[in-house]
C-alpha cells in the first residue's frame, strides 16, 4: 500500500482589495441639485435630520451630528476629517445635512447604499 501524503493548510489564503477613495456625490453648496431636499433642510431641518438618521438606522437625534457625518464619510471612504465635518456642520449645518441626504439618495439609486 502506498500512503498518499496530505497537505495540511495552516494559514488560509487571503486577498485584500484596496478600497478606492470615495467622494461626495454632490458638493456642499449644490442645493439646487435636489430642490426637495433643499426645501426640507431649509424649512424643516429637524425633519430632514430624522430622515437621515432613519436612513442610517440611528437615533433621530443623531442625524445632524458630527458623528453621523463622520460615520457616513468613513463608510464610503470619502476623504476628510472630523474637524472638517465639525466645521461643515457648525458654519453651514443645513447645507451639510442636505449634502448628506442627497448623497444617501444618489447612492440608493445606484444600489450602493
Amino acid at each position: 500500500l502506498a500512503m498518499a501524503s496530505q497537505t495540511v493548510i495552516t494559514v488560509q489564503p487571503q486577498f485584500s482589495v484596496a478600497q478606492q477613495p470615495g467622494e461626495w456625490q454632490t458638493g456642499l453648496l449644490d442645493c439646487c441639485s435636489d430642490c426637495g431636499v433643499c426645501l426640507c433642510g431649509t424649512f424643516c431641518f429637524t425633519c430632514l435630520s430624522c430622515r437621515v438618521a432613519g436612513d442610517m438606522d440611528e437615533c433621530c437625534l443623531c442625524g445632524s451630528s458630527v458623528a453621523m457625518r463622520t460615520l457616513y464619510r468613513t463608510r464610503y471612504n470619502i476623504p476628510g476629517s472630523i474637524l472638517e465635518d465639525f466645521c461643515s456642520l457648525w458654519w453651514c449645518g443645513p447645507c451639510a445635512l442636505c449634502q448628506l441626504k442627497r448623497d444617501i439618495n444618489r447612492r440608493r439609486e445606484m444600489g450602493i447604499f
